[in-house]
């Protein structure tokens, strides 16, 4: 038996040192999502799977969302350090006292749409009127209620809004005229159940001048105090870019990571594929050098949007520049 001797005893104990050091280093971060695992956040899951994140020496946790999360209540519960959420939700909530600001803006278009069937009598804006109409709530009505009000059709009225389950049932089963559908998700749902693409009647949000920003990053605005909170977030935003860059580039792998991290075991690599060249389509700045910023212009109309909303807008105040922060998009670079 050879015993070891001091020199290689001090060397162990000097190398469990150093590991136990760099096991301790890594700095955690809770990032919140808006909804179940899928393409729609399959950045966040690339940066995770090809080490980006523990290349920044961050040991980051990625929780789903789901109908019966929000992102705003977790993250006030400091169940989270950063949120994914969109922004008429957030701006609502802070000026319901939920602080929010919005440090990094990956989607810079919309993904939201009306979709209905032709048969329903639907082929123009007008044309909703004595209809009724699918609508998410939890904080993706807003958009849909600042339109209404730019058509001057009042719900309950004008139109009969139907509180939609996330899935495209009311329309399968002509309970509705219309439905609400990301282009990415639910509206191929409804050419899976057997649609045609040919059949239907889409109203983008974004066509329709009430897009509002989606998939925007937010984090308590007490945090952006701490210079450390700020570093930390600032390598979390490098990693989590890195991330997004390759998810554009190659949606198919992607997709393989975004099924592998479905617990569930329901999704598949074809429909994330798919989900993931459309979610690409809202990335025009992925993989060069302004992926992620907010561009200021583009709060301002969303904010106008949100105040506009006749007799209930969103918002009652402009919260201004208060609500979104660029030192953390700086510190990433």
């Amino acid at each position: 038996m050879i015993r070891p001797s001091l020199f290689t005893k001090t060397l162990l104990a000097a190398v469990v040192a150093v590991s136990g050091f760099a096991v301790h280093a890594q700095e955690k971060v809770t990032v919140q999502l808006k909804w179940l695992p899928q393409a729609q956040f399959a950045g966040y899951y690339v940066a995770l799977s090809k080490g980006y994140y523990k290349a920044e020496g961050l040991d980051v946790t990625i929780k789903p969302g789901g109908p019966d999360i929000s992102p705003v209540q977790v993250i006030a519960g400091k169940g989270a350090d950063v949120v994914v959420n969109w922004m008429p939700d957030a701006l609502a909530a802070r000026e319901a006292g939920v602080p929010l600001v919005n440090i990094a803006q990956v989607f810079n278009r919309s993904g939201l749409m009306l979709t209905c069937k032709k048969s329903s009598g639907v082929s123009k804006p007008a044309d909703l009127k004595g209809k009724t109409l699918g609508v998410w709530f939890g904080g993706n009505e807003y958009p849909f209620l600042n339109w209404m009000a730019k058509l001057k059709l009042k719900p309950d009225t004008d139109i009969k809004v139907m509180k939609q389950g996330f899935n495209v049932d009311p329309l399968l089963q002509n309970q509705a005229a219309c439905i609400s559908t990301m282009i990415y998700n639910e509206y191929w749902q409804v050419i899976d159940a057997g649609v045609k693409e040919s059949d239907l009647v889409t109203f983008f949000y974004e066509d329709q001048g009430v897009a509002s920003l989606e998939d925007g990053l937010y984090v308590l605005e007490s945090n952006l105090k701490d210079p450390a909170f700020v570093k930390r977030m600032g390598k979390f935003l490098k990693a989590t870019f890195k991330g997004w860059n390759d998810a554009v580039k190659d949606p198919a792998g992607a997709a393989k990571i975004v099924v592998a991290a479905d617990t569930s075991g329901s999704a598949s690599e074809k429909v994330q594929k798919r989900q993931m060249e459309n979610v690409a389509k809202l990335i025009t700045t992925a993989n060069t050098p302004k992926m992620g910023y907010l561009e200021p212009a583009a709060y301002e109309r969303t904010v106008k949007v949100l105040l506009a909303g006749g007799e209930s807008p969103v918002i009652k105040k402009d919260p201004g520049k208060a609500a979104y922060s660029h030192a953390v998009w700086e510190a990433a670079k």
